[in-house]
């Protein structure tokens, strides 16, 4: 995957089912929450909007244990060691060029999954008491969970809310800083990489 001297190559590495995911979920997660914080009283959207997340995460999953390498969990979800040899480059001001999510950006594509997921159970099982915005599922569990369920969806936007900024926040840091475009690749499929070690 290198060229001469070691110089990185463009290859393809996100296939388009992938790339389609990842806008699809951006897309919905982001309606999501703007119509749980500012939407109508009736969460009928909300609802839909949260379906098709659940449906996203479903695919990831089984994406990410048979679809192709790059997008495997086994190919970017490192050790320790991995992650904190990558940690300490993370100032130097020269593009990564790494095969896929690095181990830092590795960590936090598991923290989103699993932030989302737990939102999705959370949105399923809640019942506000409100008797329009009744999770289908909170009749399945007791009374006790589906009402603790509704703080623990509520504190769930404010995490994916921090994950989604500390996103963006590293897009714009390896744009500027390390002069390394991670937007394209999502878009097109092909990044320039180094071979890993």
């Amino acid at each position: 995957m290198t060229g001469a001297g070691g110089e990185p190559v463009r290859v393809r590495l996100w296939d388009p089912l992938l790339r389609v995911y990842h806008w699809l979920l951006a897309f919905f997660v982001i309606a999501a929450w703007l119509l749980g914080q500012f939407g109508p009283l009736n969460m009928t959207l909300h609802f839909w909007c949260g379906y098709i997340v659940g449906g996203l995460l479903v695919f990831r999953l089984v994406w990410g244990l048979g679809g192709p390498r790059p997008a495997r969990f086994t190919h970017f979800v490192t050790g320790p060691r991995k992650v904190i040899a990558y940690g300490r480059g993370i100032f130097r001001r020269e593009p990564s060029h790494w095969p896929g999510h690095n181990p830092l950006g590795a960590l936090s594509v598991i923290a989103m999954l699993l932030v989302l997921v737990a939102q999705v159970v959370t949105g399923l099982i809640s019942d506000p008491d409100d008797f329009i915005n009744v999770g289908p599922l909170a009749g399945q569990v007791s009374r006790a969970t589906s009402t603790a369920a509704v703080g623990w969806h509520n504190l769930g936007t404010w995490l994916i809310l921090i994950l989604v900024l500390l996103h963006v926040g590293m897009i714009l840091y390896y744009r500027f800083w390390k002069r390394e475009d991670l937007v394209r690749p999502m878009i097109t499929g092909w990044k320039m990489v180094r071979r890993e070690d």
